[in-house]
């Protein structure tokens, strides 16, 4: 966070100066819903901390997209202090901010009775099936993760290809519009726009990239789908 107030947002390698489309979802999530003032009452100096999570999208797996955030914080980075929050902290810390933090199944385990290869990896919150994978914590701040091969095994990679105005008619359902309209403080068509395209990017990203979408045509292609959806139901 700058002085100002405005929140940064990037990946493992930097910090973005254009949010990416697979993001988008996530950092318009965060924004709305991150408590600043009690933030600020809470910190020194609030540009100390840096904030960790996953944003989920479809990268395989068909999660619940009405019920998963858009952004699930995981831990969080103490400049003051030079180290990693623990899990039970951070956890604590995100949703006081207003923040769904990744659930945490599983307290203390000691170590004698821990062995990874025999970990059972629990069902996941966002879906019907395993988590993909779990990640664990030692006292000291050390963590690992523990992926579940047999998740990989139902992953839908099968790219969906075609032009953007195609794409478009099939993807901008009256569903999508109709949760896009009923998330918007003020749907105009810009904002509904906007919501649609990122659920798009949201729940089928990794068949859309291995499509090679034009993302940028495609959000072109969107809002005219959009902006015709929205003034047939005015028409009525």
């Amino acid at each position: 966070m700058e002085p100002s107030g405005r929140l940064l947002f990037g990946d493992r390698d930097r910090v973005f100066d254009d949010v990416p489309p697979p993001y988008e979802s996530a950092v318009r999530h965060v924004r709305e819903r991150f408590d600043r003032d009690a933030f600020h009452d809470a910190v020194d100096e609030p540009g100390a901390y840096v904030f960790f999570g996953v944003a989920p999208c479809n990268v395989g797996i068909d999660y619940d997209w009405e019920r998963i955030p858009a952004f699930l914080g995981w831990t969080i980075w103490s400049g003051a202090k030079e180290r990693l929050l623990p899990i039970d902290k951070a956890e604590q810390v995100f949703e006081r901010l207003g923040l769904t933090p990744l659930n945490t199944f599983q307290k203390e385990l000691n170590v004698r009775d821990f062995h990874p290869e025999r970990l059972d990896i629990p069902e996941s919150a966002w879906y019907a099936g395993p988590a993909a994978g779990v990640v664990i914590e030692n006292r000291r701040g050390g963590r690992a993760l523990v992926e579940d091969t047999a998740v990989d095994e139902r992953r839908d990679h099968e790219p969906i290809r075609g032009e953007p105005a195609e794409l478009a008619d099939d993807l901008v359902t009256d569903a999508r519009v109709g949760r896009a309209v009923e998330t918007s403080q003020s749907p105009t068509t810009a904002e509904v726009h906007a919501r649609v395209f990122e659920s798009i990017v949201r729940e089928e990203y990794l068949r859309l990239d291995n499509g090679r979408v034009d993302w940028e045509a495609l959000r072109s292609a969107v809002g005219s789908v959009v902006a015709e959806k929205r003034g047939k139901s005015a028409d009525y």
